[in-house]
């Protein structure tokens, strides 16, 4: 019971606390439709099922003991946030008169969500310290997917509720006016994130 909990408790903190998965959902939700955002939620949820399934297999052991592969991990993260930032600080301002952006498919909304967490070293973090530091290897395999599966819908859940929040009227009519600034303030708050990530990496690669 004392593992549920904790597992559980743990879970919601990670889940709620904003970054690169919160600022991805939001602004596909407010740029593009509550759909894309929702897409994007299943996304992320699919994207914690890679974590769960290298812990499951021991890969996580691995990970949480190899300086290097956490690093490679985190800067393979850390570049694909940049990456984002980039694209969005590089977007244009639509122009009247002319033929607005192509709309984000849904393919596209999944992929970009998967992706942001699936080379999201926080949630790498988050997932291998559950399964080498508070769930005993000593628990079911069957509960162990249990506890994988609560991580992936307690994701899905959060997310689908920032894309409604996000995607509501207000919220849209708030962005309407301001849509290409919103966009370039996620996008440096993405690359903000990458950048923060690759410094500590070689912070701890190259100690003082």
């Amino acid at each position: 019971m004392l593992e549920l909990f904790t597992v559980a408790t743990i879970t919601i903190l990670a889940v709620i606390s904003p970054g690169a998965d919160f600022a991805m959902v939001s602004r596909n939700s407010m740029m593009m439709s509550r759909r894309a955002g929702v897409l994007t939620a299943v996304g992320i949820s699919l994207g914690v099922l890679v974590h769960v399934a290298y812990s499951l297999l021991g890969v996580g052991l691995i990970i949480s003991r190899s300086a290097v592969l956490f690093n490679l991990i985190k800067y393979l993260g850390a570049a694909y946030l940049i990456f984002l930032g980039v694209s969005m600080l590089r977007a244009r301002p639509a122009i009247p008169g002319t033929a607005p952006r192509p709309a984000l498919s849904d393919a596209g909304a999944l992929r970009t969500g998967f992706l942001t967490n699936a080379t999201n070293p926080k949630t790498t973090l988050f997932v291998v310290s559950l399964f080498t530091q508070v769930i005993s290897p000593r628990t079911p395999l069957a509960v162990q997917l249990g506890y994988g599966a609560f991580m992936s819908l307690a994701h899905l859940a959060w997310f689908i509720l920032v894309a409604c929040a996000f995607s509501s009227a207000p919220a849209q009519r708030t962005v309407a006016s301001y849509r290409h600034h919103v966009e370039r303030g996620i996008g440096g708050v993405l690359v903000c994130l990458g950048l923060t990530l690759a410094l500590a990496s070689l912070n701890q690669a190259w100690p003082h």
